[in-house]
């Protein structure tokens, strides 16, 4: 199918940075994947300027302790070489993420991998080892990275309490960014406002609910206002491919490839004034589009279906065709629309 629309680009950018620059390895850090580099990392952001600027971080193995984690400054570019690897050290907690910007702001995350320890984590409980982890930050961009194998979400986007008040993170973009074999969520969009997502990938998520690519779900407390997902590919994941759940207004899923996801396609519950359009769905196990009780104002226009419904064990084999269940809405919904530009091709 080709693309219909081409999506907009995000309206704000992160402000200028000074004109500091601090490689990691001056501090400390060794990059050789057996030395804790947690301490050199945080000293190389820690000694930038108050007018901010630019942490570089060499080709390496730089071995993080999450539990730990890397603090993340107001007003820096974290900038790691395509050879640069992040690799979460193994521990029980049930909360612990390998970079961490809390309550900053102007920030630029680029490049390299972040490698999770889902698969040595010490511990059975939890769902929070997170790659990423974002709270009530405004104007963040996360580009050019792989994360992946994380105990939790690869990148998790929301927002925190200060003092009575709830504040949402604001003016975010994830753009060409890869998260892969994550436990949880490749992607949760929480309390926010203006969050974008171009051309990346959320593949391969399961081990513990809800499972999705995307999972747009804010808090009790707040909501997710103003999400943008488009140009994005989102395939094999345990639980829906993206998933609008409760408290989220205005968002929209546009021009990406949705397949092979063993839950539903998209699937929105309580969603207000979302809206789905130009994508390719297919092969999803449940079905392509799930619409649940409490979702309102949703339209459903110009995609392509094909072959969803089907179970799980017919899609891997390659037997069969004639999955139907391309549009699945419940009771309790109000103003849905389905339009008839919408292609059906099994």
């Amino acid at each position: 199918m080709a693309i219909l629309a081409a999506a907009p680009t995000a309206s704000w950018a992160a402000a200028p940075f000074g004109n500091a620059v601090i490689d990691v390895r001056r501090h400390g850090a060794r990059g050789n994947g057996v030395v804790n580099d947690t301490r050199a990392f945080q000293a190389a952001i820690d000694a930038l300027p108050p007018a901010g600027g630019t942490v570089q971080v060499p080709g390496g193995d730089y071995l993080i302790d999450p539990v730990v984690g890397v603090k993340l400054r107001s007003r820096m570019h974290l900038a790691m070489s395509p050879g640069t690897r992040l690799i979460a050290k193994p521990n029980a907690a049930e909360r612990a993420y390998v970079l961490n910007a809390h309550r900053v702001s102007d920030v630029v995350i680029s490049g390299g991998r972040i490698i999770g320890e889902r698969s040595s984590h010490k511990g059975t409980t939890g769902e929070w080892g997170h790659g990423l982890m974002i709270r009530a930050s405004e104007r963040v961009q996360v580009r050019d990275m792989h994360i992946s194998h994380c105990w939790g979400d690869g990148i998790s986007i929301g927002g925190a309490k200060v003092g009575a008040t709830v504040v949402p993170s604001r003016d975010l973009t994830i753009e060409r960014v890869v998260c892969a074999d994550n436990r949880r969520q490749g992607l949760t969009i929480g309390r926010s406002r203006r969050v974008r997502v171009f051309d990346s990938e959320f593949i391969d998520t399961g081990g513990t609910l809800p499972g999705a690519g995307i999972d747009v779900e804010p808090d009790q407390g707040d909501i997710a206002d103003d999400i943008l997902v488009a140009r994005c590919t989102v395939r094999g994941n345990e639980g829906p491919g993206i998933q609008l759940y409760k408290r989220v207004t205005d968002a929209t899923v546009r021009d990406c490839l949705v397949e092979r996801n063993r839950g539903h396609g998209i699937l929105t519950v309580g969603a207000t004034d979302c809206r789905i359009e130009a994508n390719r769905i297919r092969e999803n196990v449940l079905g392509g589009v799930g619409v649940r009780p409490g979702t309102r104002g949703l339209v459903i226009s110009r995609n392509e279906f094909d072959d969803n419904g089907r179970s799980a064990k017919a899609i891997a084999s390659g037997a069969g065709r004639g999955g139907k269940r391309h549009v699945v809405i419940g009771e309790k919904t109000e103003r849905i629309s389905v339009e008839s530009d919408n292609r059906y091709l099994d």
